[in-house]
């Protein structure tokens, strides 16, 4: 029970972290995705002077978490392995350290880094006094278990989960934190990625492991595994998506360390004895993922290069994201017995005027490496890169490339390959 524990307000916690941390400031773990301490947040933008000389650090992920924690204050920083166009005016201030890492480097990186304070929502206690983690249980338990003043925020509106539990007499500080979860909304699927899901349901087998990323080529997995039997999920997220699957019957196990999307999905984290949350050096680790049979990992890339190349973290030569579980997962599903290591992305962008596939990426824009890359798909096919020759792979890139640009490609290639 946790009768005994005093609980302050957010505003409180706020006040307290800025004595307890270094003079002058201190490093201070928050929570990314759904896990992002939103009533923390509005105690900060009331009294900014609460985060002054503070680095916030964590693994906020773009395009569901926008705030800018190093705008908070002049003097406060930011550390974080994804970057964002909300989080751009920082990182182009030297106020916000993006350290490129994959997700379960980051697991590693918060086991061992600096830190003075961890910030945590939490679910209200249970009988024995536990708390969960929630939705957001991937990256805090690497803090949790370290030397650091820990803050616990209970809010009402975090779902007690299967999986991470932490006893709220743990933490050395407890808050009251009632505050609506943050929320994602996926979209819908275009027709590029309606006809990507159907490429890949002639790929899924039965009783295969799912893991996919975050945005369309996420929804496209998810999409193609209605109608299936005996599936299980091993993915570091979970969004809306996942809810007509687990509606259709097609899976028996997920096992996820975030989960970013409505209440309503929230609540069927809470709810359905299929769904378990696990840490990041689970979900991402790839001698965990090597050992789960016929492991199908589907994520996407920015462009892909005729080498079998990936980038997926810049745009005109600008870093716009990160690595994230990429290439965790992409290595794990190669190394897993009848693995697919996937990538899909549409052949072709700003309405047909970019080709998706290009000739040569430059080095500095190669987030996989061509030996992680093992099928590309597009909405015009399949490309398997596994084992082929050179000539082999960039004709088979080719050949799912939009048809507008197959030809420029392929004459790309020529003077590519005299050079080589």
């Amino acid at each position: 029970m946790d009768d005994d524990v005093i609980r302050v307000t957010a505003e409180s916690a706020a006040e307290t972290v800025a004595r307890k941390v270094k003079p002058g400031g201190g490093r201070v773990f928050i929570s990314g995705a759904a896990g992002e301490p939103l009533a923390l947040l509005d105690v900060y933008r009331r009294r900014p002077e609460l985060a002054a000389g503070l680095t916030f650090v964590g693994a906020s992920v773009p395009g569901i978490n926008r705030t800018d924690w190093a705008g908070l204050h002049e003097t406060a920083r930011a550390e974080g392995t994804f970057l964002s166009a909300d989080w751009r005016p920082s990182f182009e201030a030297g106020r916000f350290s993006l350290r490129p890492m994959t997700w379960f480097q980051t697991w590693g990186w918060l086991e061992e880094t600096p830190l003075d304070a961890a910030v945590v929502q939490v679910s209200e206690p249970d009988t024995d006094g536990n708390v969960s983690l929630g939705v957001a249980s991937d990256l805090a338990p690497a803090v949790l278990a370290r030397q650091v003043f820990k803050v616990a925020l209970v809010n009402p509106a975090m779902p007690r989960v299967r999986g991470a539990t932490w006893p709220l007499s743990g933490f050395d500080l407890v808050a009251e934190a009632g505050h609506p979860l943050l929320t994602y909304d996926t979209g819908t699927l275009d027709p590029a990625f309606d006809a990507i899901k159907r490429h890949l349901q002639g790929l899924i087998p039965d009783g295969a492991s799912v893991q996919f990323g975050v945005g369309k080529a996420g929804i496209a997995a998810l999409a193609a595994l209605e109608g299936m039997k005996g599936l299980r999920i091993h993915s570091g997220m979970v969004t809306d998506p996942l809810l007509p699957v687990l509606d259709s019957g097609a899976l028996t196990e997920v096992v996820t360390g975030l989960a970013a999307g409505s209440r309503d999905l929230y609540d069927r984290c809470g709810s359905d004895d299929r769904i378990r949350f696990a840490p990041s050096n689970v979900t991402h680790d790839i001698r965990v993922l090597a050992a789960i049979p016929r492991l199908v990992a589907v994520n996407s890339a920015i462009e892909i290069d005729l080498f079998g190349q990936a980038n997926a973290e810049f745009q005109d030569g600008r870093q716009i994201s990160g690595v994230g579980g990429l290439t965790d997962f992409l290595r794990g599903a190669r190394l897993s017995k009848g693995g697919l290591p996937i990538l899909a992305l549409p052949a072709s962008a700003r309405r047909g005027a970019v080709s998706r596939i290009v000739p040569r990426l430059p080095p500095t824009a190669v987030s996989v490496p061509r030996a992680d890359v093992g099928l590309v798909i597009t909405e015009h096919g399949v490309a398997d890169l596994r084992g082929q020759t050179l000539e082999g792979r960039a004709e088979a890139l080719i050949g799912v490339a939009d048809p507008d640009h197959r030809d420029r490609l392929a004459t790309a290639w020529t003077e590519i390959r005299r050079g080589l």
